[in-house]
Order: structure tokens, then C-alpha cells, then sequence
């Protein structure tokens, strides 16, 4: 199903994966709930992304899926995957929003070595906070298409008292570039996608199907929403309607519950969110999650309706408690101040500029260095006609208000940064080694528009 929208640098077409997990119930067994050591297969598969009678399209992914198989463990236990590599390309796993343990960040060739084709790596790092994260490889130069042709997944960390829902809701929204026979378009090389607003996919699916998703509750319901965005590009705009929702986590992190605006959740790539609502209490309501379009019509990406016996009242909604290792202030005043002045690729085909001079991404010097327990702000400005989204490894970051001193009221991993603007973010240098800072649109990163930095 697709949607038209004018403004292709933000909304277009999205697909959407959904997995219901009832919150009453263990997760499933396969694939989810971890045991010792995990082994990931990357293997080439297929998905039904287009209705019948069209072929099934080939693609990359986690045990021949995508996304591939939910991974669920509990806060404090160690995440144990081994990643075996059966494609013809070299692999990493990067386990996207997770702070701290920088030989297990999977950033190749800043933190370990690409996997090989044939080739295993076993990663064990113990899973500090609690929250929704990403898997996906980060191999420099190959990321994009390593992502495009399905290679990403999704990490459940269940904290110890988990909050009240009646159900359990799992949203991979990502989107699929296909030619008119169905395959996957092979233009990861792209120069108008490197310098512009990146890949931008063409189908909307739901669960590998057209959208949108349908689900069933019981009137009244209580939803716990947790949704990510894993397309290579797209920045959504994800509507609720019939719906009042409250976000209660972001990144990863919980925050104080909040209703956001216009019921609106601006999900950049990378991008997590966790969200509680109650469902209508009527039976027979329908209530919506949209794609908010711009300047053209809103498209379904789900619907959920009302059936059966209502679930019974629940308390006023409330987020779980915030994340206590994360520091309650940062001292602006003595922090190490960088600013990354972004610039676009002047010719097509060649790379990002950063601070005046042609990037050199992960085989370059890094930005700047501090010692553990520093203070950093990092300004990002952004001198292209398209919007960043810069990131920060291993680390979470306040974003600074633009006009004073204060900050929003949550965590991020990563910042929008409209054409044109400047955004500055604050963290604590709390985790030694090598970390990445890159745009998560993943063909600028490609093209350069990466670099790093060291706590030492």
C-alpha cells in the first residue's frame, strides 16, 4: 500500500512489522526469550511483501527474516548472541541504543573487525538498562545495504517490575525499496540518496503484508506500545487517533509520562519509543495508528478494534521509574565543548565534509578525547538542505533547549537536526573506549558523514 507525499525528505511510505505479545503470558520460546548463548544465523530468505499473485522477495536477514527474531532478556542478565555469517558480505551486529562495553558495540572496523562470509562472532555484554533496542550490522560503507535488504531486529529488556498492560505490542516500522518485479532495488550506491535525504523505500507492509495491521482487544484494554523505527532513512511521523496516548519511555529510557503533541510521535531511524494508552471502552471502537502525511491524505499502518468482554479499570497511567545510573545533572559549565560543523557532498559522489575538511569517518583521528566522568556538549551544525540524525554511541544525551541552558525531560540516542539549524546535546563521558558518532541516516554515514571519539 503506498502512501503519496510530496515532501520525500520526511514521509512517503512506511512498512511496518507488528508483533503481539500478550503481556499475561511468557514470551515465546523461539528466538525470544534467552538462554545462555543465542546463536543468529544472517542468511538470505524471503518475505511476502507483496499480495498474492506476486513472487515472494528474497531478502537478507537474522534467521532468514525480517525483522528477525525478538530477543528478550531481563535487566541485569547477559546478552549472549553468536552471530554466524552465511551471506557472501562482511557482518557486525551493533546493538543500537545500549551504553557502555565499547569492544561489544559491533562497529566495524572501529570496535572489532568485520565477520567474515563463514566467519562467527560471539558477543556477551550484560544488559545494564531496561527498555527497547535495536539490532542491525554496522559495517562501514556496507551498512546501508546490509539494513536495506532486511538484516535488523529488535531487543526487549524487561525491567524487574514490569508495568501494568493487558497487552504487549511490538512495532518495527521500517520501508522497502522494490522493482516492478518484486525484488529489492539494488541502488545502495546512490549519489542523490548520499548527499540527499537518503533511501527512501516504496512499500508499505505490515508483518510482511500490505498495510495495515489489524489486531483485536478487549474494550477498555490497557496497551503497552513500543515501537522503532528501522528504516534506513525515513523520518515518520506516527499519529494516534481514537487514542490518548502518553509516551513513558524514549531511547530506551523511561521518562515522566507525557501526552506529546498534536498525539504526534516524531520517530527519526533509530529512533525508540514506549507508549501506554487505553483502548475505548465501547465495543466495536476502532482506534488507529497513522502515518501522518504532509501535504497529501494520512495512511493506516493499524487498526485495532474492540471485541468481546471490556478488561477490567486500571489505575491512571504512570512510567516506571527513571533510570538511576543515568546522572541527575551534567555540569555545563566545565564541560568539554565540540562543535561538528556538516556539510554535504559538493560534487556528486564524493563524501561529507566535517569541520571544513573531507571526513575520514572511523580512519581518522578522533574529534576530541576526555577522560572518564567528563562532561561534554556536543552542537551539531548542520549546513546541508536535508535533516541529520546524529548519534552518539554508547551513550545518552540531553538535548539542549535552543534559546537557554535547560534541557528536554527525557534521554535520547540520537538528535534530529533540520537543514540549516543547530542542535547541541550534553552527556557524561562515562564509558571508555572508541565510540561512533554518525548520522543514523545510514547513506550519509556511508558517505562520510561519521566520525568518533575516545574516553580514555
Amino acid at each position: 500500500m503506498p502512501f503519496n507525499c510530496s515532501r520525500r525528505a520526511f514521509l512517503g511510505s512506511v512498512a511496518a512489522t507488528l508483533v503481539s505479545l500478550d503481556a499475561r503470558a511468557e514470551p515465546p520460546v523461539a528466538g525470544t526469550k534467552m538462554a545462555g548463548l543465542t546463536t543468529l544465523e544472517a542468511r538470505k530468505g524471503t518475505a511476502r511483501l507483496l499480495p498474492d499473485p506476486a513472487h515472494a522477495t528474497e531478502i537478507w536477514g537474522f534467521e532468514g527474516k525480517t525483522p528477525g527474531p525478538v530477543l528478550r532478556l531481563s535487566q541485569g542478565e547477559e546478552l549472549a548472541v553468536g552471530l554466524v555469517n552465511r551471506l557472501d558480505a562482511p557482518l557486525s551486529i551493533h546493538w543500537h541504543g545500549m551504553r557502555g562495553d565499547n569492544a561489544m558495540d559491533g562497529v566495524a572496523p572501529l570496535t572489532q573487525a568485520e565477520v567474515a562470509p563463514g566467519a562467527r562472532f560471539d558477543y556477551r555484554r550484560r544488559a545494564l538498562d531496561a527498555g527497547l533496542f535495536c539490532y542491525r550490522p554496522s559495517v562501514f560503507g556496507a551498512t546501508p545495504e546490509l539494513c536495506g535488504r532486511g538484516l535488523k531486529g529488535l531487543l526487549v529488556v524487561d525491567e524487574p517490575k514490569p508495568l501494568e498492560s493487558d497487552a504487549d505490542l511490538l512495532l518495527a516500522l521500517d520501508d522497502w525499496r522494490l522493482d516492478k518485479n518484486g525484488a529489492v532495488e539494488g541502488d545502495f550506491g546512490s549519489a542523490a540518496a548520499a548527499g540527499g535525504a537518503g533511501r527512501i523505500g516504496t512499500l508499505v507492509a505490515v508483518d510482511g503484508a500490505p498495510a495495515p495491521a489489524r489486531r483485536d482487544f478487549s474494550p477498555g484494554a490497557r496497551i503497552r506500545l513500543r515501537l522503532a523505527n528501522l528504516a534506513n532513512a525515513r523520518i515518520m511521523f506516527v499519529g494516534f487517533e481514537n487514542i490518548q496516548p502518553f509516551v513513558v519511555a524514549v531511547d530506551s529510557q523511561p521518562c515522566d509520562a507525557f501526552e506529546p503533541v498534536r498525539r504526534t510521535i516524531p520517530a527519526a531511524p533509530g529512533a525508540r519509543f514506549e507508549l501506554m494508552f487505553d483502548l475505548p471502552r465501547a465495543e466495536n471502537a476502532v482506534a488507529k495508528l497513522v502515518l501522518r502525511g504532509v501535504d497529501e491524505a494520512d495512511g493506516d499502518l493499524a487498526i485495532f478494534t474492540t471485541r468481546g468482554a471490556a478488561a477490567p479499570a486500571r489505575p491512571p497511567i504512570a512510567a516506571a521509574p527513571q533510570n538511576p545510573l543515568l546522572p541527575t545533572e551534567i555540569k555545563l559549565q566545565a564541560a568539554k565543548k565540540v562543535d561538528l560543523l556538516i556539510e554535504p557532498p559538493a560534487l556528486p559522489g564524493s563524501g561529507w565534509r566535517i569541520n571544513g575538511a573531507a571526513s575520514k569517518a572511523y580512519g581518522g583521528p578522533p574529534v576530541f578525547q576526555v577522560k572518564r566522568g567528563s562532561p561534554v556538549t556536543l552542537g551539531f551544525v548542520n549546513r546541508a538542505a536535508v535533516p541529520v540524525v546524529m548519534h552518539v554511541h554508547g551513550h545518552c544525551v540531553r538535548l539542549l533547549h535552543d534559546l537557554d541552558d535547560g534541557w528536554e525531560p527525557y534521554w535520547r540516542n540520537g538528535v534530529v537536526v533540520p537543514p540549516g539549524k543547530t542542535k547541541h546535546v550534553a552527556f557524561v563521558a562515562d564509558s571508555p573506549g572508541k565510540w561512533a558518532v554518525h548520522d543514523d541516516i545510514l547513506e550519509h554515514e556511508a558517505a562520510g558523514l561519521a566520525a568518533w571519539f575516545e574516553v580514555k
